[in-house]
């Protein structure tokens, strides 16, 4: 793994580590803050997944994380270079910090995930419908019988687990 990377991933690490800092008074009891808590808890164990989940993949670069930090989760995480040659994460909330810190992690990583295995699928099989009597031809393309959408799915459902899959990767 190169040290950009290294760097950027260890920035996102720690940040995604921080505490959320969640004021009891904003919840009107007990069981509300504790639910509020578990949901947080669980975006942190999706961010380190996904954290693992890139960091492992030598063909994943920097440049493929910054350009998903410039679009995914609107562009509200963002990822920048210091004076000293490393880096720095920069979050603008928009309405809770404590609630989407990790979720914008998950969603720069996520859309990371995705070009990834996007750029890396299998050659599609071409399937025609219609006839040149009934309707226009149409063209489709599948992946090992299934849209690149679903394949792309599936993919995330068996490397990450169905519960990442089903939050980052509809």
């Amino acid at each position: 793994m190169n040290t950009e990377k290294e760097n950027i991933l260890k920035c996102l690490q720690h940040f995604v580590a921080q505490r959320p800092g969640l004021e009891f008074a904003n919840y009107g009891d007990v069981s509300a803050y504790r639910s509020e808590l578990r949901s947080i808890t669980k975006a942190r164990h999706h961010a380190e997944t996904l954290i693992n989940a890139v960091a492992w993949r030598d063909s994943i670069t920097a440049d493929h994380i910054l350009a998903a930090s410039k679009s995914a989760y609107s562009g509200r995480l963002t990822i920048v270079r210091t004076d000293t040659g490393g880096f720095r994460i920069d979050y603008c909330t928009g309405q809770y910090f404590p609630t989407e810190y990790r979720n914008a992690v998950c969603a720069v990583l996520s859309a990371v995930l995705w070009g990834y295995w996007r750029a890396n699928m299998p050659e599609p099989t071409v399937i025609q419908h219609g006839s040149a009597t009934d309707r226009p031809m149409a063209t489709e393309l599948r992946y090992h019988g299934e849209t690149a959408g679903d394949y792309l799915r599936s993919t995330a459902r068996r490397q990450l687990g169905r519960s990442i899959a089903q939050v980052w990767f509809r």
